[in-house]
């Protein structure tokens, strides 16, 4: 494969990154071009400016939660017939999952995809200086090739002057220089930006400018003679067939009922809603992709507009979000909180992700939520942060006891409870806990995973659903 491509980095995290590959999706896309979004990482909420900079599905690539192995795969399906792909990195160009060397880093992710690097430096308190750290980045990993700088948050012409100067000295390329601009800021709160979900035209407007300032501030054609020159990638793209096609952890004794599941899963799509709108904006669009493959008629709903699941719902997927900015109107909606606790009765299966967790408790904050759960949660004071190893406790709709799946933890909630009787996951790292709830057909848990990682999971939720 040998789509264009840049990884768009920084010395450190608020260096600008989401600013500045955001405004070049969105200035490569007025130029007519078909461009590929992906992130670095598990971050849900960079993705959805993405989207609407380039009018496809923003994607992550992250190696902790899918493995190096996918990096490349997963890059390759979201690119397919695009003429540039840009990638956004995740904090610094070296950090990657604590303890692990570079694995998850946004340098490994270049590395895997023979990308480019372009770094994106806060000029604000600096000028000479900034040849040093641009040496330092560019000469600590051999196998990270940098090619060019994008300066940010410069002062006045005289300023930029000084910057250039310095890195021309070094031989580093400055391919654009951006001043500061209030029009491009986006507004932040307990978990980072705000999702592009709950802003509408003002989000809108925000990328529109990204894409006018980085057009007016950046060569736009080094950048794309840049991307042409990443290497070529070997192996196909990623495919979710395909993928549920590999062996799982299922027990022997279910392959002949997934033959025989696989003939009727022609003649019987059982229909899966997916939670969606503003308050569960976290999901992975592989997820969608794969329970589409093992059979299922994936259907998306919103929990604060929508009083009735789909029509025919088998089963129900509640992946993240921010539930506990609109409690208020979740805990309004009583007639949809009811029915979706009877489904949960009835066995249907129901997996649910950090904000579905708190959606199926008792109560958010003291407001109802839909009492699936023996459980309330609250806001708490510190936030939650970090990857995890974990294993099924016990058989699940999703997994067999025994089956490992890397997660990540995002949130500044409280349940409690923190685990039912039958837990979902056994942590083992970084520090031994179970955690979650496993009760009838519901698998609740704080841990956001990627399917990608074992395609199984998708296969036998769509097999639950289609027998119950």
């Amino acid at each position: 494969m040998s789509v264009p491509r840049l990884v768009i980095a920084a010395p450190s995290s608020g260096s600008g990154k989401t600013t500045v590959a955001t405004g070049l999706m969105a200035a490569f896309a007025a130029r007519g071009l078909a461009v590929s979004p992906h992130k670095v990482g598990p971050d849900y909420i960079d993705p959805g400016y993405h989207a609407l900079a380039t009018g496809r599905i923003g994607r992550n690539l992250d190696a902790y939660l899918c493995g190096p192995e996918l990096i490349a795969p997963l890059f390759a399906h979201g690119a397919r017939g695009c003429d540039l792909a840009v990638v956004e990195g995740v904090m610094g160009l070296y950090d990657g999952a604590a303890g692990q060397g570079e694995l998850a880093s946004t340098a490994q992710v270049a590395k895997l995809l023979r990308a480019p690097v372009v770094l994106v430096v806060d000029a604000s308190s600096q000028s000479r200086s900034v040849a040093a750290l641009v040496h330092g980045f560019a000469s600590w990993d051999a196998g990270v090739r940098i090619g060019g700088v994008i300066l940010n948050k410069v002062g006045s012409p005289r300023h930029e002057a000084l910057l250039r100067e310095a890195l021309d000295e070094a031989g580093v390329p400055v391919l654009g220089a951006l001043r500061r601009a209030s029009q491009v800021e986006t507004p932040s709160r307990h978990l980072g930006l705000v999702p592009v979900a709950e802003r509408g035209a003002d989000a809108v407007s925000a990328v529109a400018a990204m894409g006018a300032q980085v057009a007016a501030g950046c060569d736009l054609d080094a950048l794309m003679a840049l991307a042409r020159g990443a290497g070529a990638l070997s192996g196909g793209g990623w495919s979710a067939a395909e993928a549920l096609s590999l062996p799982t952890h299922d027990h022997p004794s279910r392959l002949a009922e997934k033959r025989e599941d696989d003939k009727n899963a022609v003649r019987q799509r059982p229909v899966i809603a997916l939670a969606g709108g503003p308050a569960f904006t976290f999901s992975y669009a592989e997820h969608a992709e794969l329970l589409d493959a093992a059979g299922a008629e994936v259907v998306t709903f919103d929990p604060l507009r929508d009083e009735r699941l789909p029509e025919g719902t088998r089963g129900l997927v509640i992946g993240g979000g921010f539930p506990e900015v609109y409690a208020s109107e979740l805990g309004a909606n009583e007639v949809l909180r009811k029915e979706i606790a009877s489904l949960a009765l009835s066995g249907a299966p129901v997996a649910a992700e950090c904000a579905g967790l708190l959606y199926l408790c008792r109560e958010l904050d003291g407001i109802p939520m839909c009492g699936v759960l023996d459980a309330d949660a609250r806001m708490g004071e510190r936030l939650t942060l970090g990857y995890r190893d974990a294993v099924a406790v016990g058989d699940s709709v999703l997994a067999v006891a025994g089956t490992r799946m890397r997660g990540h933890e995002f949130h500044r909630t409280v349940v409690e409870p923190g685990a039912g009787e039958a837990p979902a996951w056994g942590v083992v790292a970084p520090a031994r806990r179970v955690e979650g709830f496993v009760q009838g057909g519901v698998h609740a848990s704080y841990l956001h995973t990627h399917w990608a990682s074992e395609p199984g999971v998708a296969r036998r939720f769509t097999e639950r659903c289609r027998t119950s």
